[in-house]
């Protein structure tokens, strides 16, 4: 019986610890899409104990707390920090097969040293473990940054924003970590939203332009790309409800916008031709930048409304879509193939069911612009485990290139979570390691360690442009 996640963890064959050890495990951590705070990483944030930095805001630990019927006091609640760490220490010791069992555990072991189980007999051994080293000075989020050997992280940045707390981390040269904006207009596509036309005020006070029609639109947003690509930012990220290819004229697109400034909700049909001409006309600026385009798609959000209501967004409550929108999707990269305007693209769905989609449209818009100009995005959200990422992976490979495959991201909003690009990195060398010693592939370890290098770090790198700091 093999040890619980020793050194060779995953890693089922000699040949896999051979690319793992050799060649992945050292690579830096190059986190092009997360969620976490640029304020929080220039300001140091150190947090008081394990709940606050492991619970605090996590809707994946939430949901697994709901399944197995935790009040929601020790998930959102007012019980206290030590109450909701054994709810969830109680509820992680039963959670078999699941990935946060793994990632729990990963994160205890790389960043707190300890080796064992956590459930609810070594909860409180393990409170007190945690949090005694959380006390120590170098246990700020920049040493949790530090010590997880992480080059660069892209957070998630609305373009209204000041990019403030990135121009201080730009400027500290103490810090060697590169933090970059993203740039992510969902607030100002979503012309649906009861807020939208509030947005749209603050936009243009951004952008230094009076917003009455959607030209004026697309200047300040035009502004806001430039300021933003003055600090660094050389991707964008779309989370769409849906992908439609609904091509409008100039004239009713002004139109729709004119309706809703006016107070009238647009129809689902003019809801997606505004939605569409937005995004050709990003996606225009982001080939004309040499950015890239990130687009997220195949969920269904905020389900359980009485909740949504009381907790807002991002509280545990999306689902998958079912929905594969692969003639819409490729309509849309197409169109913009048409006029040679299509940026470098990755494309992630929520839906495991559309990885073979995926990596047939992106097979239809590969150039010599970039190696896999239009990639398949990592396996993300709810297929971020094992099968998850083994099927992307595998999928990938029987379609696409996967030597030139991007890699992990975290997609978080904790700063303990980057053992989530080790798992990502174990399963990828066990894959190889399989296939070489099933005969798939030849035993040729430098070719083998040069695509798992590339995979793990340089593709990432060389795809979006990232210089170190």
């Amino acid at each position: 019986m093999k040890a619980f996640m020793d050194k060779d963890f995953l890693l089922s064959t000699d040949t896999a610890k051979t690319l793992f050890h050799d060649a992945a495990e050292g690579c830096p951590i190059i986190d092009y899409h997360c969620h976490i705070s640029p304020k929080e990483i220039w300001e140091d944030l150190h947090y008081d104990n394990i709940t606050q930095v492991w619970l605090g805001g996590d809707h994946y630990k939430w949901r697994l707390m709901r399944c197995a019927g935790v009040p929601e006091k020790f998930i959102t609640g007012d019980a206290s920090d030590h109450d909701k760490f054994m709810a969830w220490a109680k509820v992680l010791g039963k959670a078999i097969g699941n990935p946060l069992y793994h990632w729990s555990h990963l994160e205890l072991r790389r960043f707190f040293g300890y080796d064992g189980i956590l459930n609810e007999s070594t909860a409180e051994r393990v409170w007190e473990l945690c949090n005694e080293k959380l006390r120590r000075p170098d246990f700020g989020v920049r040493d949790l940054i530090k010590r997880s050997n992480v080059e660069l992280i892209c957070t998630t940045d609305d373009p209204i924003d000041s990019l403030e707390w990135h121009e201080k981390l730009h400027a500290d040269k103490t810090f060697t970590t590169t933090v970059l904006p993203a740039w992510r207009p969902d607030k100002a596509m979503n012309i649906e939203k009861a807020t939208w036309p509030e947005y749209l005020e603050k936009l243009g006070q951004a952008a230094g332009v009076t917003i009455k029609s959607f030209a004026d639109m697309k200047e300040a947003l035009v502004k806001r790309m430039d300021f933003f690509a003055s600090h660094g930012c050389s991707l964008s990220d779309h989370a769409l409800d849906y992908v439609m290819y609904a091509p409008a004229s100039n004239d009713e697109i002004e139109s729709i916008f004119a309706a809703r400034m006016s107070g009238t909700i647009p129809t689902d049909e003019q809801k997606a031709k505004f939605k569409m001409a937005f995004m050709l006309f990003v996606a225009k600026q982001y080939h004309a930048r040499n950015w890239v385009m990130q687009l997220h798609y195949g969920c269904h959000r905020d389900n359980n409304q009485p909740m949504f209501e009381r907790l807002g967004p991002d509280t545990g409550y999306d689902c998958v879509d079912n929905s594969a929108p692969s003639v819409q999707t490729a309509q849309f990269l197409g169109e913009l193939e048409r006029t040679g305007e299509l940026p470098k693209t990755i494309l992630y769905s929520l839906n495991g069911n559309d990885n073979a989609a995926i990596d047939t449209i992106c097979g239809c818009f590969q150039s010599d612009e970039a190696v896999c100009k239009v990639q398949h995005g990592s396996a993300w959200w709810f297929e971020d485990h094992f099968d998850g990422m083994t099927a992307q992976m595998k999928t990938l490979a029987s379609l696409g290139y996967l030597a030139g495959f991007v890699g992990m991201l975290t997609d978080s909003r904790s700063f303990l979570s980057y053992p989530r690009h080790e798992l990502f990195r174990r399963i990828l060398c066990r894959i190889f390691g399989e296939w070489v010693e099933e005969g798939f592939y030849p035993d040729d370890i430098d070719t083998l360690k040069e695509i798992v290098r590339g995979i793990s770090y340089g593709n990432a790198k060389k795809y979006f442009n990232f210089a170190s700091k």
